[in-house]
């Protein structure tokens, strides 16, 4: 069976930059290969420098240049330092990629005023940290595509075991539209991936080891319609599409990557009291 990855062409991003962030496992890392293997080039920021020179040295194995930096996308001065780093060293960013976030499971009721506010820090406005700074390069350039990863709990059936990060996700949707509609006049697109249960190291060990069930995993994955978890190179392939030239009329849009994980019936992480 042909790869996800394998329907692009050889060579087509060569020389071109993509900024990854939460690069250094998971998503993240796979997608940063994903263009390298296409020839771009990278800068893939993280908060662990260890796991981010790791990428990196995978990267570079596949004869492109890859530029790691820990940072923390809610610092406003280690986002501004690293995109002019990224800039000055690489020449340019014209993908980026806002795949950092994080959250936990919990009841509503059991998440603290700072579980709170971090969480909404975290993925809503780091988002808009990276996208604000990156997004007014691409602008000057006249070119450039941002992709960022939010998740099906996004949209109209909420966030049950996610009520925090599913609020923050719902306000990266409606922020991708707005910069959308002001950034396409300057070719710049700006769209939302949703997926559903990837599985990671992260989803395993940050949710499905914090559920009160034993065999969480296969009772998850028993209600996707598609019977399995969806794999990290199916999300970076759709990644590597809403970058590449056949996507540049588009912008403003989710594009959900689930298994019909949305359409079919959800097992809670953590049960309703």
């Amino acid at each position: 069976m042909t790869a996800p990855l394998d329907v692009f062409a050889p060579g087509l991003f060569a020389d071109q930059v993509v900024l990854v962030t939460g690069g250094g496992r998971g998503i993240g890392r796979e997608v940063a290969l994903a263009f390298a293997r296409l020839g771009a080039h990278s800068v893939v920021t993280g908060r662990h420098q260890e796991t981010l020179d790791e990428t990196a040295q995978m990267v570079r194995a596949l004869g492109v240049r890859c530029l790691p930096l820990a940072m923390s996308i809610r610092d406003l001065a280690q986002v501004d330092a690293t995109v002019e780093q990224a800039v000055a060293q690489m020449g340019r960013i014209d993908f980026l990629i806002n795949n950092a976030g994080g959250q936990f499971p919990s009841r509503p009721l059991d998440i603290s005023d700072n579980g709170w506010r971090s969480v909404i820090d975290l993925n809503l406005n780091g988002t808009w940290n990276m996208t604000s700074r990156v997004g007014r390069h691409m602008v000057g350039n006249r070119f450039g595509a941002i992709v960022n990863i939010v998740h099906i709990y996004s949209y109209a059936r909420g966030a049950p075991d996610f009520a925090h990060s599913g609020a923050a996700r719902a306000g990266v949707v409606n922020l991708s539209k707005s910069l959308a509609f002001h950034w396409a006049r300057h070719n710049v697109t700006v769209n939302c991936i949703a997926p559903g249960t990837i599985e990671t190291e992260g989803v395993r060990e940050e949710e499905f080891a914090a559920s009160d069930k034993a065999d969480y995993e296969q009772l998850a994955t028993e209600q996707i319609p598609a019977g399995r978890l969806g794999r990290v190179d199916e999300t970076a392939a759709m990644c590597v599409y809403l970058c590449s030239p056949a996507a540049r009329y588009i912008t403003g849009t989710d594009l959900v990557v689930d298994g019909a994980n949305y359409l079919g019936n959800w097992v809670p992480i953590i049960d309703p009291e």
